[in-house]
């Protein structure tokens, strides 16, 4: 299975093969994912040794995240599975975060950066062998997740992990909230593969891979504001 995320600014692929992780790729810079995806990938299957024939599955994080960023994954898994005619398992990025902290036992709070003091979020129990969700992907603001986890009675830590965790950490400043690691925090494709992996009777094909939205493009929702106004 090939695994991509180009959901915020870090951009990651992997390989999962007979039950782990072969290859894992994740580079967190400010290039667009048009220049980084197609060689990553390239690169990826050169140091595995394997070619993209051998690949039986793909997997891509649909969103929530930039409209821009999963465009391009989802575009280029799309292209690559239509070519060899396999599947395509899409997987929420909110929920392949909270894939990163298996193996500790927490509250998953995964916190995705959607700009204008917004997060992308979700929670999820976490355990030593997988996770089970508790609430559905949403848009809020920071303000009111804090409020939502203040309200929250529970004896596990709260971790947040994400491009937004760092965001809602800073502006909180909660001794029972955690930021989780940096080496954990972002969204990796290997973490894609894995929620697949759970997933796997969601498979579509590659023109039904669609990426999902929490909410309207900015063009789009300055254009309806003109229009209330109007």
């Amino acid at each position: 299975m090939l695994g991509m995320d180009t959901s915020a600014v870090a951009a990651s692929a992997a390989l999962w093969e007979d039950g782990r992780i072969i290859g894992d790729s994740f580079v967190n810079v400010k290039l667009t994912h048009s220049q980084t995806i197609l060689p990553m990938v390239q690169n990826l299957f050169a140091s595995c040794g394997r070619e993209i024939s051998q690949v039986d599955k793909f997997a891509v994080s649909v969103g929530p995240g930039s409209f821009t960023g999963l465009r391009i994954g989802i575009s280029a898994i799309k292209g690559m599975a239509f070519g060899l005619n396999k599947g395509c398992v899409p997987v929420s990025t909110l929920e392949a975060l909270a894939y990163n902290l298996v193996g500790q036992e927490c509250i998953a709070v995964a916190a995705m950066d959607a700009r204008c003091q917004q997060v992308y979020t979700a929670r999820f129990l976490v355990g030593r062998d997988g996770i089970r969700r508790l609430t559905d992907d949403a848009a809020l603001s920071v303000q009111e997740l804090r409020e939502q986890l203040c309200e929250n009675s529970t004896s596990l830590p709260l971790v947040l992990v994400g491009d937004g965790a760092g965001l809602c950490y800073n502006s909180w400043k909660e001794d029972k909230i955690l930021l989780a690691p940096e080496h954990l925090r972002f969204q990796r494709a290997a973490s894609v593969c894995t929620a697949a992996l759970v997933h796997l009777d969601r498979e579509v094909s590659p023109e039904q891979l669609v990426p999902r939205y929490l909410r309207l493009p900015q063009a789009q929702r300055e254009l309806l504001q003109k229009q209330k106004k109007a």
